[in-house]
């Protein structure tokens, strides 16, 4: 009994001891000032927002630069030219055969056999219609295309001016703004699209031609032109001989003259006056324009031919005699590939 009694006792005592201990856990927990969670084996701290630092973004993987793909243009039939005449072909088709043909008049023009270098040459013709401005504005062109020159254009045909309409230029002031001393030469030059070719226009519209080419400043001009610019071919395209005054004029200031002449229009007569017109000495050659190469009676007699153009050289002798005899050599190897009928 006595040992019931001290057993009863001892788990009694132990039952109070458990109590005291939960009191106080429960005492500890209500008077604690930080919040625990319920089952941590440790302490944990709550971080607030700001606190919180995101680890380092991964760069991603360097991706290469794609580029979108070009929109395909419409290509056209054939390569336009809005601004240049139609009749461009040194510009326009470089690598056709009257491009060629254009390209064989430099290289005579360039091997001529002549004590000095003609670099102020005159174009002209007969009369109208016959190509003068077709064969200066190519010429100056294909002049303009060789490594070592330069071409320089004036627009002398102060009656019928096309120059700048062939380049799609605007005909603003020009040769005779300079001759009635209106602005000086650098002001009044025109830029092309074609490098190294300059044009000089015509100008503004004069009554009065004759005067103006006539006159001693046109005399300077030429000289002028052949001074300061002296690595240009200075190419002058003239009104027709027999149609006004002015070419007789200007064939005594330049260097050389290339005549044109439209094949098997042109009669007899016409090509015997204006060659009558010129100072023998300072013809440089013929151009026929507009020769077929159908035509075998005059293609025998020429270094080469294309469809529309060719060209006739003079003066391959040194020695070129008196006026007299250069004239009727000319006229005489000239008309015989022309009509008979006048």
């Amino acid at each position: 009994m006595g040992k019931l009694y001290k057993a009863l006792e001892k788990a009694e005592k132990e039952r109070s001891q458990a109590k005291g201990v939960e009191a106080v856990q429960e005492e500890t927990i209500a008077q604690s000032p930080e919040p625990k969670f319920a089952g941590a084996a440790a302490p944990v701290s709550i971080a607030m927002p700001e606190e919180v630092e995101a680890p380092p973004a991964k760069a991603p993987d360097p991706q290469p630069a794609r580029v979108a793909p070009p929109i395909p243009l419409p290509v056209p039939d054939e390569v336009v030219f809005p601004d240049f005449d139609e009749k461009l072909v040194a510009y326009r088709e470089p690598g056709s055969v009257v491009s060629e043909q254009f390209r064989k008049l430099r290289t005579q023009l360039l091997t001529l056999n002549l004590p000095g270098q003609p670099k102020t040459i005159m174009v002209t013709s007969a009369s109208e219609g016959e190509g003068k401005t077709l064969v200066s504005t190519n010429l100056a062109t294909i002049l303009a295309h060789d490594l070592h020159s330069y071409a320089l254009l004036v627009d002398a045909d102060l009656r019928n001016p096309a120059l700048s309409r062939w380049f799609g230029l605007t005909n603003g002031r020009g040769l005779s703004d300079y001759l009635t001393g209106g602005a000086d030469i650098p002001q009044l030059l025109l830029k092309t699209r074609i490098a190294k070719l300059s044009v000089l226009s015509s100008g503004t519209v004069r009554d009065n031609p004759v005067e103006l080419i006539g006159s001693k400043r046109m005399e300077a001009l030429v000289n002028e032109l052949r001074s300061r610019y002296s690595d240009r071919y200075i190419i002058f395209d003239s009104s027709p001989l027999l149609a006004t005054t002015e070419p007789s004029v200007l064939t005594k200031l330049v260097d050389g003259i290339i005549l044109v002449v439209r094949a098997g229009s042109t009669p007899r007569e016409t090509v015997k006056q204006a060659l009558t017109t010129i100072d023998p000495s300072k013809i440089l050659g013929v151009v026929l324009n507009d020769l077929a190469l159908e035509s075998k009676e005059l293609n025998s007699r020429y270094f080469g031919s294309s469809r529309y153009y060719y060209r006739y050289g003079y003066g391959e002798s040194k020695e070129r005699g008196d006026e007299a005899t250069m004239t009727d050599r000319i006229v005489k190897n000239v008309l015989r590939l022309f009509r008979k009928d006048s």
